[in-house]
């Protein structure tokens, strides 16, 4: 399906908002994000329903009920959500992916441990505003890995980066296993509500995108977080 560079925009979006969001969204909200009128971004998600890109449904208004309080919200269909990846704002694993990977790993190894929280809330305010899965993944893993050293220095002598590369799993295995002990250390503690809404949230984000990118991106993906793992191992 050819789309032209505008109607990629709009589709890029409607992506990004489903994902993170997990339901349908009202155009306005579209219309919101991507800085356009409310009218125009509607005639454009309707123009990708007709594509076979979109699809719309009508649902009660939140806090009414009856009839005539209906709003009109979209969603990707499986077509655009397997569309290839450079449509969803990813980049290709090259250059520019060696060279994200490459600036957080030396920024792991050259932060103290105790700028890690510092570290930590920078990435979680930056994460809406990632367009590609690819990085968005990467500095979610990043996230991920400096809040289990956080939990890990308040348990005392608990250390999960030993038990996460012994595992030896590779792509999505890996990947989801971080997610989870990471999460899970966080549910177990008394963490402050915003870090555990947040992870939660992004964690969410974090796994439909791993749904959808290639198995050679899982593959950098996991190959990355055998690096990272290697960072903290080594300051322990």
């Amino acid at each position: 399906m050819k789309l032209t560079p505008r109607q990629r925009a709009f589709l890029d979006k409607l992506l990004d908002l489903y994902r993170e969001h997990q339901r349908p969204v009202h155009y306005s909200l579209v219309a919101e994000k991507l800085g356009v009128n409310k009218f125009s971004a509607y005639d454009m998600l309707k123009l990708l329903e007709k594509k076979g890109m979109a699809r719309s449904d009508y649902v009660l208004a939140t806090g009414h009920a009856g009839p005539g309080r209906s709003m009109i919200v979209f969603y990707p269909t499986k077509q655009a959500a397997n569309l290839p990846s450079q449509l969803t704002g990813d980049i290709s694993i090259n250059g520019e992916w060696r060279q994200v990977k490459e600036r957080i790993l030396q920024r792991l190894r050259e932060t103290k441990s105790a700028n890690y929280r510092e570290w930590l809330n920078e990435l979680l305010a930056k994460m809406p505003e990632r367009k590609s899965p690819l990085i968005y993944c990467a500095e979610m893993i990043t996230a991920l890995l400096l809040n289990l050293n956080r939990v890990k220095e308040k348990a005392g002598g608990l250390n999960p980066f030993r038990t996460l590369s012994s595992l030896g799993s590779t792509g999505e295995a890996s990947l989801g296993a971080l997610a989870g002990l990471s999460l899970g250390s966080t549910l177990t503690e008394k963490a402050d509500a915003s870090l555990r809404d947040k992870l939660l949230s992004y964690t969410k984000r974090y796994h439909a995108y791993l749904l959808n990118l290639s198995e050679e991106a899982k593959s950098s993906l996991s190959e990355f977080l055998q690096e990272a793992l290697l960072v903290f191992v080594s300051q322990t």
